[in-house]
């Protein structure tokens, strides 16, 4: 009886060797959908806690998983789909193609305060380069009196007091009702400094080309009327181009330090040099030593203090470092130096604590009071960072009670420090309370009114009473601009040059007035003269009459 099957050892030997035809593969299958779907899912996970970390930092983490569940995807097309060879090569080409192409011609040029990139054609020249030159007025051609004092002078960083705080000035409340009036609108070199005004003029630094200028303005017509340059030039794809420090003004001259440690006093009539100091060449490092350790240029403006100027030193990486160095404002020879610690973002302050005046210094990781005469160090209070990565930037409030309170990006927030002197002159640091949620001011300030701190807090606008540290509120995003307390009012100039006018109350966020102020990134702080707010980024300069 014959079988209808061959069941010889053979014929099974034949059958086995026939390769399994595998089914077609035209959608992602179980464990490609899973990774797509899991790191889609920690996208939107790191978003939805960015507001206990950092805003920047849960940015990149999102468009990173995102793009890991894209290539993931991609992956499984080019290698495990159904299509035809000829589709999955081509859609592999071109992919890659299209990330040659655009890193080649559209370079990234910068980053925003949350790591948004801006990219640039490779062959257009940064737009400081277009003024390359329009700055070459070198001295005044009439006399400019920076020595005359008034009341609406804004004479360095931060204003009179460099706390952001401006008292006695009236601003009206609706500018429905009355609109701010634009007196003049025009270019300015590049970088992140304020203007600083005296009796009817404005100095700035900015970077035209290769150039790193002090420049003064007059501010009702916003007419260059000197400059004075420096061949320097700083520039970094996260820090942006130029200087960003804020000059100061002083009984008739002009004390700045550029982005590559350039110090000026300069004849404010003029723009004539008085005397200059070049803080890498005196503290044992070079431009390209000092962006290692202090990565994003130096940021502080010169404190005045009686006739010293005092500026932080630095020194090259692995040290020695010097905290503060202050000259002598008429001739510039060295008086002091203090401190042992590398350099931060922020600017040396006056205080008086426990009836003592003192400077205070923000460092890379400490917070250090020194006697003004000597440079003497009274006490120091530990603030990590790292003028690299987490660097401190914002500065320290002096508040009344003896009280300091301390804020921080980052995902570090704020701290609130009592300073207590001893029976037997000794000097004790008691921390009042810290909290990693509120006040994570990242390259902004803080304004205190009424036991109540206002501030751009990752980008958004907060209210924080100061007795306990507990947010009031917490609205309006203005991303990594800037604040100017008036009276109780708040001029916020967001990152994108949109200016608001905010009520200060500890009740809710009530947002006045708003209006488009200037195209471009604007990091720089605000100046008010009197009724004349000067605002200004790397792109534009303009004034405003404010109502």
């Amino acid at each position: 009886m014959s079988s209808t099957s061959d069941s010889s050892p053979e014929s099974i030997l034949h059958a086995s060797s026939i390769p399994a035809i595998r089914p077609p593969r035209w959608r992602p299958g179980l464990a490609t959908q899973l990774g797509v779907v899991g790191f889609v899912a920690l996208a939107i996970l790191v978003i939805a806690t960015s507001s206990v970390t950092d805003r920047a930092i849960s940015k990149v983490g999102f468009f990173l998983f995102n793009f890991i569940a894209a290539m993931w995807l991609l992956g499984w097309f080019v290698f495990r789909s159904s299509y035809s060879g000829w589709l999955r090569l081509a859609a592999a080409v071109l992919f890659g193609l299209s990330l040659i192409v655009g890193a080649i011609c559209y370079p990234i040029v910068s980053w925003s305060g949350t790591l948004v990139p801006t990219f640039r054609w490779r062959w257009s020249p940064p737009a400081d380069h277009l003024l390359a030159g329009s700055g070459e007025l070198t001295s005044a051609r009439r006399t400019i009196d920076l020595s005359t004092e008034t009341d609406e002078d804004f004479p360095q960083f931060l204003g009179p007091n460099r706390n952001g705080i401006l008292e006695d000035v009236d601003l009206a409340r609706d500018w429905e009702a009355q609109k701010p009036r634009q007196l003049w609108r025009q270019k300015i070199g590049a970088g992140w400094a304020a203007f600083s005004a005296v009796n009817g003029y404005a100095v700035t630094l900015e970077q035209r080309g290769d150039e790193e200028l002090v420049t003064c303005y007059e501010i009702a017509t916003g007419k260059l009327l000197w400059s004075q340059a420096e061949q320097t030039r700083h520039e970094s794809v996260l820090g942006g181009i130029g200087p960003r420090s804020t000059p100061t003004i002083h009984r008739g001259k002009v004390y700045a330090l550029g982005a590559t440690g350039r110090l000026r006093c300069l004849d404010g009539a003029t723009g004539a040099v008085v005397w200059k100091k070049d803080l890498y060449a005196e503290y044992g490092t070079s431009q390209a030593q000092d962006e290692q350790v202090v990565a994003w240029g130096r940021s502080s403006s010169p404190l005045i203090v009686d006739n010293l100027v005092i500026v932080p030193a630095g020194g090259p990486p692995g040290g020695k470092f010097v905290s503060l160095v202050a000259y002598d404002g008429e001739t510039g020879n060295k008086v002091w130096e203090a401190g042992e610690t590398q350099v931060s973002y922020a600017s040396p302050t006056i205080a008086t604590i426990g009836e003592v005046p003192m400077i205070l210094a923000l460092n890379e990781s400490n917070l250090t009071a020194h006697e003004p005469k000597t440079g003497r160090i009274l006490w120091t209070h530990s603030w990590p960072g790292d003028s690299t990565a987490a660097a401190n930037t914002s500065q320290p409030q002096v508040l009344d009670g003896d009280r300091i309170l301390l804020t921080k990006g980052y995902a570090v927030g704020a701290a609130l420090i009592e300073v207590q002197r001893a029976a037997g002159g000794s000097w004790e640091i008691v921390e009042r309370w810290a909290s990693t949620r509120v006040l994570k001011t990242k390259f902004t300030n803080v304004a205190v009114i009424d036991e109540c701190a206002y501030g751009l807090s990752d980008g958004i606008l907060e209210c924080v009473d100061l007795t306990n540290g507990r947010s009031l509120w917490k609205k309006g995003r203005y991303e990594h601009g800037q604040l100017l307390a008036v009276d109780d009012l708040l001029l916020v100039i967001s990152e994108d040059g949109d200016l608001a006018m905010v009520e200060a109350s500890p009740r809710a966020q009530r947002e006045l007035g708003r209006m488009h102020a200037i195209e471009g990134r604007t990091w720089n702080n605000l100046c008010l003269y009197g009724k004349l707010l000067l605002v200004r980024n790397g792109e534009e300069a303009a004034c405003y009459e404010l109502p």
